[in-house]
């Protein structure tokens, strides 16, 4: 593929900004890394092109400093703007600054964005669209009456979520009706404060579902393609820890239905560029739709391991106007592969942050492993940002040797340094336990582990 821009500033930090700037390297494309004061010795900053410092280490005043942002890509001639995963990368707010600057933002547009989005106007979407969904709201319950009405209807357990939620954040699980009203003004209360949006809806809640996602694509020409399934039940708090692909237990007819309905919730939705349609699988095998991520999400390498498609090298040709290359039929995935997350937190002590100065950093290696990480011996991990600090993916033919190969590759990863933990022996006894072993795990394996130390 010709390189689609001549320059593309990186408006993300850490792993993902690095694994941007490889592709962009790949397709012959200059890189811009902006950063925070504390970042200037990061990785992607050695690996760029030019690096222009944007701010201080609070992320408001650099990594969501739209202007700054902005004013260094006009500066040093970036075509377009890559958001990565988390800060502005599901801010409508800033593909339309971008259009405004004539910069190309490498995403969904503004108008799609906002609308998928929003949880409760992207449900309402869905529903038309004729995706199935749990029993719940359509509309955001602005009194604790109305929403109390709704529970009692689906009964409970029930979730209360944050319409503007994401990241596993403004979500709460009730499991009676007793504490329903307290729940219900707690979840409002954070999602005010997290989110700038206090709006809440109900939803029927499963227990032992599956969270299982669907990678798609979609063009300005009306192509889209889905790449398969991820699943991504192994969570602490509605935070992911393990994905793997393909989905243990999941039959290839529910993957095919669950694809399709992907494709047309995004055509729906009028989507260009990379996408992600999330679902609840419960034990029977039916799924329901539950959220859209607009951007590339943190578990892609597993799908790029079993389709040996770039997806960063996807979203950039898309964002440049250009037709998929890529059709249905030339989508097969091919054997399994598995992601750790490796966190740099303590998991004895509640997972706090346990950031600091990597005196010793050995990740692993060997045959179909990838480790995407910004760390190098040397680095200090900041307290001011998110704690992951590796991705640990891993290749197999089959489910059970990509187990053990993922085993063997933690074994391998060395991390230490004054007051650094990471979360290397917790995934491993995840890795060991029996139903993960055997399949068999939901999304509340993570609470019926035994606490304390491995």
């Amino acid at each position: 593929m010709s390189r689609p821009f001549d320059t593309v500033l990186i408006a993300n930090r850490g792993e993902i900004a690095l694994r941007v700037a490889r592709t962009c390297r790949e397709l012959g494309i200059k890189v811009v890394a902006v950063h925070s004061t504390e970042d200037r010795d990061s990785a992607v900053v050695r690996a760029a092109d030019q690096a222009v410092q944007i701010g201080p280490a609070p992320a408001r005043q650099s990594y969501l400093n739209m202007a700054a942002i902005l004013e260094a890509a006009l500066r040093t001639g970036a075509q377009a703007i890559h958001p990565g995963y988390g800060f502005l990368s599901e801010n409508p707010d800033f593909p339309e600054a971008c259009a405004a600057n004539g910069i190309v933002f490498v995403g969904p547009s503004a108008a799609v964005m906002a609308r998928l989005g929003d949880k409760v106007a992207a449900r309402s979407l869905m529903a038309e669209a004729g995706l199935p969904l749990l029993p719940g709201s359509l509309q955001p319950l602005d009194n604790v009456e109305d929403a109390s009405a709704v529970a009692a209807e689906i009964g409970y357990p029930v979730i209360i979520k944050a319409a503007a939620g994401g990241g596993g954040r403004g979500l709460q699980v009730v499991l009676d009706k007793e504490d329903f009203a307290a729940q219900y003004h707690a979840t409002r209360a954070v999602a005010q404060s997290l989110f700038g949006d206090g709006r809440v809806y109900v939803e029927q809640f499963l227990p032992h579902a599956r969270h299982v996602e669907i990678q798609v694509l979609c063009d300005g020409h009306g192509n889209a393609v889905h790449l398969g399934e991820r699943d991504c039940s192994v969570q602490r708090r509605h935070q992911k820890l393990i994905e793997e692909t393909p989905s243990p237990g999941l039959s290839a007819d529910v993957v095919r239905r669950m694809g399709e309905a992907a494709v047309l919730g995004a055509r729906t939705a009028g989507y260009v560029g990379a996408g992600t349609f999330e679902f609840l699988v419960d034990p029977g095998g039916g799924f329901s739709f539950m959220e859209v991520n607009c951007r590339i999400q943190v578990e892609h390498p597993v799908t790029e391991m079993v389709t040996g498609v770039d997806l960063i090298r996807e979203q950039l040709s898309i964002a440049a106007g250009r037709p998929l290359e890529l059709t249905q039929a030339d989508i097969r995935p091919v054997g399994a592969s598995i992601e750790c997350r490796v966190n740099a937190e303590n998991p004895d002590v509640d997972f706090a942050p346990a950031p600091g100065r990597l005196e010793v950093f050995v990740p692993p290696g060997g045959p179909f492993v990838r480790v995407d990480t910004h760390g190098y011996p040397g680095y200090r991990v900041s307290a001011a940002y998110d704690s992951l600090l590796a991705k640990v993916v891993v290749w197999a033919p089959d489910r059970d040797q990509a187990v053990a190969r993922m085993r063997r590759a933690l074994a391998e990863f060395h991390v230490s340094g004054p007051g650094v933990h990471t979360t290397i022996p917790f995934l491993r006894r995840v890795l060991d336990h029996p139903d993960f072993r055997s399949g068999r795990h939901g999304t509340d394996l993570i609470a019926r582990l035994p606490s304390g130390p491995a």
